[in-house]
C-alpha cells in the first residue's frame, strides 16, 4: 500500500519544475535530456524526502512527480505560445483593417470628389 499527502505532490511538482529549469540553465543542460532530468529529481526527491522509508512508494510516486512536471511545462510552454500566436493574429488583423479603411477612404474620396470632408468656417 503506497500512502501519500496531497501536500506532497502540491509542493514537489512545481519544486521539479524549478529545479530542473536551474539544472538546464547552470549546467546547460540540452532540451532533449531536460525530461530525464526532472524524472531524475522526482525520484530523488520522492525516495530521500517524501516516501523515505519505502523505497517502492518512493520509485512509484518519483515516477508520477517527475512525469507530472514534465506534463505541467509542457502545458505551459503550449499555452504561452499559443497566447504569442493569438497576439501576432490579432495584430496582423489589426493592420489588415487599417489598410481596408485606407482603401474604402481612398476610394470614397475619388468617387464623390466634389464633396467637402470637412466643415468649413465660412
Amino acid at each position: 500500500i503506497i500512502h501519500t499527502n496531497f501536500w506532497d505532490a502540491l509542493i514537489a511538482i512545481p519544486l521539479i519544475m524549478i529545479l530542473t529549469q536551474l539544472l538546464k540553465i547552470y549546467f546547460k543542460i540540452p532540451n532533449k535530456f531536460v525530461p530525464l532530468v526532472a524524472l531524475l529529481v522526482g525520484l530523488i526527491i520522492s525516495i530521500f524526502i517524501s516516501h523515505r522509508y519505502n523505497l517502492v512508494a518512493g520509485i512509484f510516486m518519483g515516477w508520477f512527480y517527475g512525469y507530472a512536471a514534465i506534463g505541467n511545462y509542457s502545458a505551459l510552454v503550449v499555452s504561452i505560445r499559443a497566447i504569442e500566436k493569438s497576439k501576432k493574429l490579432l495584430k496582423s488583423l489589426h493592420s489588415f483593417v487599417r489598410i481596408l479603411e485606407c482603401v474604402s477612404l481612398y476610394s470614397f474620396i475619388f468617387r464623390f470628389p466634389n464633396l467637402p470632408l470637412k466643415k468649413s468656417d465660412n
